[in-house]
């Protein structure tokens, strides 16, 4: 080629060699599996605090470049001691999934394949994943095959996102598009909540300009369920575009409420039925458990979540909605110049979800379904109910241990009483002590609640490389935490 003579304002920027991006991947390959074989031996909680990270993370704004393999060296040198290991057997605390083989692969395809998955355009392979992917989920789950699927970063902006399709679509009864008009002069809308609901819901009614107050609360049962007969009488109170927020799996309990009856109450009501089934509503791709969702296919929309029981990395869930007409009057994409326009055949999987640029989520879906099938889903899900049912047996059968409520699901509640007796803030102290010494002795981890009023431990199994021997090591690890002489002494009694 002929030379043009200097170009004093070229820049290439740093070269980064073929083989030296080969050797750091081959690098992150290897530490990545083996930091993933010894799972099963670190302990489980982080053994470095916030002070110390900052220490190892912080100092002043580097500037000067580094070489690709001093950066990951000193990431993983500053963060390894800050890592908790919940993709592990023993991690029951919050509902965290750990990720399937296919599924962690698939991660690792997708952020070196790095595509932009917001358009058909930008990556047909990440459009027709997410089709595929979500259209076995809607069978996995009974739920109606013509519904519309979003990948989401989770269960809240699942919520979020059916819960913009409902307002769109009630308010649309009422004669008023929210889309064009938004909500100044809107027709006000009844909001219907359990006493129980995640607090996913409240951020999404935030985020929605419906606020977390202004709903309307059905009292709850002592599992956490929404009584059916307080629902009718706060239905026969609303006047107007309703929503109804339904529960399947309550975070503390695991109990369901009854949706069959939600169903048939809010129809008469005209009013749209949203679940928030996060992690419970997978109970749906279970024979065995497949009864505790009665009537969850009769609902509008779903929330659901994948880095919980579908055991994907995150971040990964879903919106579904049952008219897709309405799904698309809430998110989908306006019409611009430089987009095409939309195609009923063609999946852009922006006009799904509030996101335009946006990770490939569906390739992990679609691999750990791919891996799982059918029976190894519905396996998943019954060997974790089995492994809650196990700790409430033995932990239960415990001098000083209390289980609340009934274990219905995944979700395991327990209290600890000294054997003399207690007064319930001894028993608040001690619980809560007991949480304590068992997330810092390291075995497991695992964390503390409040239910109705009392301090409890919340076990949550949801990870698919727990065993019972993991379940029968845990137990003894929070027995012998609750024996442990160094635990708080009870309460003076007041005369």
């Amino acid at each position: 080629m002929p030379d043009d003579g200097p170009d004093h304002g070229r820049d290439d920027g740093p070269a980064v060699h073929d083989d030296q991006q080969a050797r750091l991947l081959g690098k992150v390959a290897r530490y990545t599996a083996d930091y993933r074989a010894g799972l099963a031996a670190r302990p489980v909680g982080a053994r470095a605090d916030d002070a110390e990270l900052r220490a190892r993370l912080g100092g002043p704004l580097p500037q000067e470049p580094s070489s690709p393999e001093a950066v990951v060296d000193a990431l993983v040198a500053a963060a390894e001691d800050g890592l908790v290991a919940s993709a592990g057997p023993r991690y029951f605390g919050f509902v965290v999934g750990g990720s399937s083989p296919a599924s962690l692969a698939a991660d690792w395809l997708t952020s070196g394949w790095d595509q932009n998955a917001g358009a058909f355009a930008l990556s047909p392979a990440s459009a027709v994943a997410e089709d595929v992917a979500g259209t076995w989920l809607l069978e996995l789950l009974g739920l109606p095959a013509g519904a519309s699927v979003g990948f989401t970063t989770g269960a809240t902006m699942a919520n979020a996102t059916c819960l913009a399709a409902a307002r769109s679509s009630v308010l649309a009864r009422a004669g008023w598009d929210v889309e064009r008009d938004g909500l100044f002069g809107a027709p006000p809308i009844h909001v219907v909540v359990g006493e129980d609901r995640h607090i996913s819901i409240e951020l999404a009614l935030r985020y929605l300009g419906l606020g977390s107050d202004r709903v309307h609360r059905v009292a709850a049962d002592d599992q956490g369920r929404m009584r059916a007969d307080d629902l009718a009488a706060v239905l026969d109170g609303c006047s107007g575009p309703t929503v109804v927020a339904a529960q399947a799996g309550n975070v503390n309990s695991g109990s369901f409420d009854p949706v069959d009856e939600v169903c048939r109450l809010s129809r008469a009501h005209d009013a749209w039925v949203h679940v928030d089934g996060a992690f419970g509503i997978w109970a749906a791709a279970s024979p065995r458990h497949r009864h505790l969702v009665r009537g969850v296919e009769a609902a509008d929309s779903w929330a659901v979540d994948a880095h919980k029981w579908l055991n994907v990395p995150y971040d990964s869930g879903f919106a579904i909605v049952a008219d897709p007409r309405a799904h698309l009057r809430a998110t989908g994409l306006p019409s611009a110049g430089y987009l095409e326009p939309h195609d009923s055949i063609r999946r852009d999987n922006a006009d799904w979800v509030p996101e335009m640029s946006r990770r490939a989520r569906g390739f992990t879906v679609w691999a750990a379904i791919r891996e799982l099938g059918r029976s190894g889903v519905a396996d998943l899900v019954d060997r974790c109910c089995r492994h809650a049912a196990r700790f409430a047996q033995a932990l239960g059968a415990a001098p000083g241990v209390e289980i609340l409520g009934d274990v219905v699901l995944n979700q395991v509640l327990v209290r600890f009483h000294r054997p003399d007796g207690d007064d319930d803030d001894d028993a608040d102290a001690l619980t809560r002590a007991v949480v304590a010494a068992v997330q810092a002795e390291g075995t497991c981890w695992l964390g503390g609640t409040t239910w109705r009023g009392r301090a409890a431990m919340r076990i949550s199994v949801s990870g698919g490389s727990t065993t019972d021997a993991d379940v029968d090591r845990t137990v003894a690890a929070i027995l012998a935490a609750a024996g442990d002489g160094s635990l708080p002494a009870p309460a003076e009694r007041r005369g």
